[in-house]
């Protein structure tokens, strides 16, 4: 608990000392959200394990808590430091297009958070993974003021109609905020069109994506989004994309068979906030929503992680597919491969008497076992 404190102090003390530098750019809307986003930092530092993330990482994404579609490239512990990355063409640029998992927190939105539930993922794959900073701004208070936080999935259409006050109060350009708008872009939030543009864009190759609380809904609004405007993409995708959900059972396109939703047996946050009609996969015992490993009735995002790939490996999600067809396609022919079976019994029976006087063209299979029918 001390090294999550510790943690927690640091980057707030980082962040105090970045203050004036950020107030030279939309200054009235920096300040009235201060210290909001100080204590959406605080929030995750209860609901993630931020002591995964070393002193020297934590002063280095300080600057960046609340930058709404920043993208992060995090290594596993003691694997090297995290990357931010300001734009996708950036994120390809220092190595995005090796990075193979994708992660998407919730709760809070600070970057700390994000970073937090990113190393999680990636100590259980032993390889990078990338996540989105969901950010803190206008839209969120408000939506937050209407009940946000605990209806954040029933409240989904509201949020990204309110980020045009984000917009409107000078907010800076992360992620994929300099895409192109069009309808559907100008009704998503900057989290879920950052989101939604790595998942499209033919750079990058996610295997995994992971999500937790609120991520699974922004998550689903990218697949959801990006299964209307490029179903040829989205059908690839689910290919070879394994998703798991933690949290909140969220839906995903139907394409997606290979979803995983995971929840804490004690998780009544997760279960107010999720759809009833999706049953879970993975019920964790004496688990609640948040993963501090610090705290009582946590999940283990790592160890439950590293449970279900090795049930189902990513990397043999292919053969697997492949094999089911394989196991398939012989279950029409075995039915001659058993009409010998009577026809033997009835030869042993009738060997000594009636078989012999039976006329050849009597002793067809037209009788009692129809005749093979092409497949």
């Amino acid at each position: 608990m001390f090294q999550t404190a510790f943690t927690l102090t640091l980057t707030q003390f980082a962040r105090t000392l970045s203050l004036p530098e950020r107030l030279q750019r939309s200054p009235m809307r920096n300040l009235a959200l201060e210290a909001l986003r100080q204590r959406n930092t605080t929030l995750d530092a209860l609901f993630y394990d931020i002591k995964v993330i070393t002193p020297d990482e934590a002063f280095y994404i300080s600057d960046s808590l609340a930058a709404e579609g920043t993208i992060m490239i995090v290594p596993p512990s003691g694997s090297g430091a995290i990357i931010l990355c300001e734009t996708l063409e950036e994120f390809a640029l220092r190595g995005g297009r090796e990075v193979q998992a994708l992660a998407v927190a919730g709760i809070g939105g600070s970057a700390l958070g994000a970073a937090a539930f990113a190393r999680n993922v990636a100590d259980a794959i032993g390889a990078p993974a990338a996540v989105v900073v969901s950010g803190y701004g206008l839209a969120d208070v408000i939506t937050e003021t209407l009940g946000g936080h605990f209806f954040f999935g029933h409240l989904k259409g509201l949020r990204p109609v309110l980020e045009i006050l984000d917009d409107f109060a000078g907010r800076p350009k992360f992620g994929a905020a300099g895409a192109s708008s069009n309808e559907t872009t100008s009704r998503t939030s900057l989290d879920t069109r950052t989101v939604r543009a790595l998942l499209a864009d033919p750079r990058f190759s996610f295997r995994l994506l992971v999500s937790h609380s609120k991520g699974n809904l922004v998550l689903s609004a990218a697949l959801h989004d990006l299964n209307r405007q490029d179903e040829a993409r989205v059908t690839k995708l689910a290919e070879s994309t394994k998703i798991v959900t933690i949290g909140t059972r969220i839906a995903m396109p139907p394409i997606f068979s290979d979803v995983i939703d995971v929840i804490g047996e004690w998780d009544w946050f997760g279960e107010m906030n999720s759809r009833p009609f999706i049953s879970t996969d993975r019920r964790i015992p004496h688990a609640g929503h948040h993963t501090n490993t610090d705290l009582h009735s946590h999940l283990p995002v790592t160890s439950v992680l590293k449970e279900i790939l090795a049930a189902a490996p990513i990397v043999e999600k292919a053969h697997a597919a492949s094999a089911l067809h394989v196991v398939a396609k012989p279950e029409a022919p075995m039915r001659p491969m058993r009409r010998p079976v009577p026809i033997e019994k009835v030869k042993k029976a009738f060997s000594d008497k009636s078989l012999p006087n039976i006329p050849p063209k009597e002793t067809g299979l037209s009788d009692e076992v129809p005749a093979p029918k092409p497949h």
